[in-house]
């Protein structure tokens, strides 16, 4: 079965996690892109990735935990900067492929001290930094 088999289900349908996270399309290292938007201005903030195990934690602690591909180890969004996110709510995308987690975001979500993490934008053609860091 695949979530495929669930999209013309009417609202309140339940369903238990364990059937989401057996259909969802996860990378050849069980990864999934997770995006973080401000769950009240709906600012999209950042994008990183999760596995099983980090959307899990997120969802018992309240606490938003990432898996870091660089570090290759679980990261608390906010553990060493002090600038948290909280989580909302969680959502899947119909294919499988993707998460939105509505945050509360405590300070920069970016490691770059910046509100966001998309801050190159592309204008007439050429590419400007249109944010300050904090």
């Amino acid at each position: 079965m695949s979530l495929k088999a669930f999209e013309m289900s009417p609202k309140g349908t339940e369903l238990s996690l364990d059937e989401i996270f057996a259909n969802l399309k996860m990378d050849q290292d069980g990864l999934i892109a997770a995006i973080a938007q401000q769950h009240d201005t709906k600012e999209v903030l950042m994008l990183a990735y999760m596995n099983e195990k980090s959307i899990r934690e997120s969802l018992e602690t309240g606490q938003v935990c990432y898996w870091s591909r660089s570090r290759q180890t679980y990261w608390r969004k906010g553990e060493s900067s002090g600038h948290r996110q909280r989580l909302v709510s969680m959502a899947f995308d119909c294919d499988g492929d993707a998460v939105l987690l509505q945050v509360d975001q405590h300070g920069p979500a970016c490691h770059t001290n910046r509100r966001d993490c998309f801050f190159f934008e592309v204008k007439d053609g050429k590419v400007l930094i249109e944010s300050d860091p904090q």
